[in-house]
């Protein structure tokens, strides 16, 4: 398993990114928790999820949880538009299926796309 104290490798591209970050509430359940953890697992994640994830031009996303709160980093091109990727990701095969199957474990209204669930946060510092 994975240490926080030991840092996440990040992956490097040819050129500069830019990143969104998000959050969402799970419900304070540990069971629905750790089921959520697991249908995100590499053994259990929709294949078609990963591929529409890549075909609207996400090159990584990475969810990390503290609780019941998750945030989420995506790296995209500079060129990507939010709103065109997002709007076409809600039509991909198996995405509001998806959306439905992780539904149960958010504190979400029951149909909502990915992206009315996951709230881009405001970067209110950097280092850099």
């Amino acid at each position: 398993m994975e240490n926080p104290k030991n840092g996440y490798p990040v992956q490097e591209y040819n050129g500069p990114v830019k990143r969104y970050c998000q959050t969402l509430d799970l419900k304070d359940n540990p069971e629905l928790i750790a089921e959520y953890r697991r249908r995100h697992s590499k053994e259990h994640a929709w294949k078609e999820i990963l591929a529409g994830i890549r075909e609207v031009g996400i090159l990584e996303m990475e969810i990390y949880i503290l609780g019941t709160r998750l945030f989420m980093i995506v790296e995209t091109p500079l060129d990507f538009e939010w709103d065109t990727a997002m709007a076409r990701l809600a039509t991909l095969p198996r995405q509001a299926e998806w959306e439905d199957y992780m539904a149960e474990f958010q504190l979400v209204k029951a149909g909502m796309s990915s992206a009315e669930k996951w709230q881009l946060m405001e970067r209110m510092f950097h280092l850099y």
